[in-house]
């Protein structure tokens, strides 16, 4: 009687030389080993429960990715000047504004405005 596989979980391995044996192919009755040609029944697999576990990062998802983006907290020392400036939407004297730096360090700061009334946002460049 020719000696089978040895069985690793769902595993099978070639008992002559101890190489991995691929899965049956369509209706194949015999798996051939690529190293060194022992033929080993299909029916060996047969009633295998085939398992296969992936760590969480091992296929990257812009689904998960957006679940660890994290949130800028604004603090109290973050907090908008109130100014006396006209939106170009509604009207609406009084703005929020904001200075930063958007262009290179030798250009003009670009301030940004939000309206009160309609949080119209706007930016000028100085």
């Amino acid at each position: 009687m020719p000696t089978l596989a040895h069985k690793i979980g769902s595993l099978l391995f070639c008992p002559d030389c101890g190489t991995l044996l691929d899965l049956p192919f369509g209706d194949e009755a015999d798996v051939r080993c690529d190293q060194c040609g022992h033929l080993e029944p299909a029916s060996s697999y047969e009633n295998s429960k085939i398992t296969t576990h992936s760590h969480p990062d091992a296929f990257p998802s812009s689904l998960r990715q957006l679940r660890k983006t994290k949130t800028k907290v604004h603090k109290e020392s973050d907090a908008l000047l109130k100014v006396t400036e006209t939106c170009p939407e509604c009207g609406h004297m009084e703005a929020y504004s904001k200075e930063i730096q958007m262009r290179s360090a030798d250009e003009g700061s670009t301030i940004l405005y939000t309206c009160v009334n309609c949080k119209h946002g706007w930016r000028i460049n100085n």
